[in-house]
């Protein structure tokens, strides 16, 4: 099918892309950075994108959601990309709701999705365990205990950890670390005795948490899902979600990109604009021919998750290691083109540089995605 965005899509790019202009621009988040923020968002302009739908994009209406594809919820997420916009679309709506929705029963779903749906309740899955994306290696246990179970163990990394009202714990019921059974989700509200959180401050300034779970007492209704068949689930989460994380980096990309060309041809040397000269211009060249490869396959990815093709997770794969190299190459290529200033504070162009180190990261790297994406060719 073309690549290729409807009317309708385009008028819902046009309309984020000037509402995410007027209330969340750059300069925003810079203004959460420099008054070191506790939230490090705005829950006033979550609620406001709750209320335009944006929350609840994805999710059926019986829920509170707008029913619509990830084709739709990518065009919103590239625009916060542009924007380098800090409200927990990936924690919330592609991780923990998608969870939710995905595992949860309908006594749970009905709980919990109508809020996410309204911007009222921030979710946080807690996953990983090591410095390093890898989603079976979960230590972390889950014991039976009377009418329930009673977890223990220690999470990095959980994205807007620090201010989630409910966690979606990734723990281990049987078998062992590194091995795909005995994996199960559970549903642990963040206030309850024996879960400790501590805020983590990362290089580019997002939202994330150590968060340890000591004895945590909760009962089987805490369950999402099967008992110890929590990967299939697990997989098909995290795929939505790295696609999305994928989307927001390619807005991420173009910005850079976008704010580079404008510096090349406004910088003078000479008497002339540094864009004339020629060895700037086949750099320029090569980045714009990578965004173009790279937006093509996020944009198959995103239909591929709409259409529930069987290739879903190795597109998701191929998105996120084709994403990481490009904002690893532009976000390079735009500081060093913008010179000395553009390692400054002064200049924005930074924090695109920084954003890419960490984007690059969640969810697995470019090595890791390359070496998923092998094995589920067979290789």
């Amino acid at each position: 099918m073309a690549l290729v965005l409807s009317e309708e899509q385009e008028l819902l790019q046009q309309t984020a892309r000037e509402f995410i202009r007027e209330h969340s621009p750059v300069t925003k988040f810079r203004a959460l950075r420099d008054a070191q923020d506790p939230i490090g968002f705005s829950r006033d302009l979550w609620r406001e994108m709750a209320e335009l739908g944006w929350a609840g994009i994805v999710f059926p209406e019986e829920y509170g959601g707008g029913g619509l594809g990830y084709a739709e919820l990518g065009l919103l997420l590239e625009e916060c990309g542009r924007s380098l916009v800090a409200e927990p679309f990936l924690s919330t709506v592609l991780l923990g709701g998608n969870a939710v929705l995905l595992a949860g029963n309908e006594t749970q779903c009905k709980d919990v999705l109508p809020a996410v749906c309204a911007g009222e309740r921030i979710l946080a899955l807690a996953l990983q365990e090591t410095s390093r994306h890898d989603p079976y290696r979960v230590a972390l246990r889950a014991e039976s205990s009377g009418d329930g179970y009673r977890l223990s163990g220690e999470k990095v990394f959980v994205l807007d950890g620090h201010v989630a009202d409910q966690l979606v714990v990734v723990a281990r019921t049987s078998g062992q670390s590194g091995e795909r059974d005995g994996i199960t989700l559970f549903l642990v509200d963040c206030d309850v005795k024996g879960v400790s959180v501590t805020r983590t401050l990362m290089v580019d300034s997002r939202n994330a948490a150590r968060i340890r779970l000591e004895g945590v007492e909760i009962e089987r209704s805490a369950v999402l899902g099967e008992v110890d068949r929590g990967s299939a689930v697990l997989d098909s989460v995290l795929d939505r979600a790295t696609v999305g994380l994928c989307a927001e980096m390619l807005g991420g990309i173009q910005e850079a990109f976008d704010r580079t060309l404008r510096y090349l041809k406004e910088r003078k040397q000479f008497g002339v604009a540094i864009g004339s000269f020629q060895a700037l211009k086949h750099r320029s060249a090569i980045m714009f021919s990578e965004i173009e490869l790279t937006r093509s396959v996020v944009m198959d990815a995103l239909r591929a998750l709409d259409e529930d093709r069987a290739d879903v997770s190795r597109l998701a794969s191929m998105a996120k290691a084709r994403c990481a190299d490009t904002y690893f190459l532009v976000g390079n290529e735009a500081v060093q083109m913008y010179g000395g200033i553009g390692v400054t504070d002064e200049e924005e162009i930074g924090f695109f540089l920084k954003r890419a180190r960490v984007a690059q990261m969640t969810l697995g790297d470019a090595a890791y995605q390359r070496d998923r994406y092998a094995r589920l060719r067979g290789f």
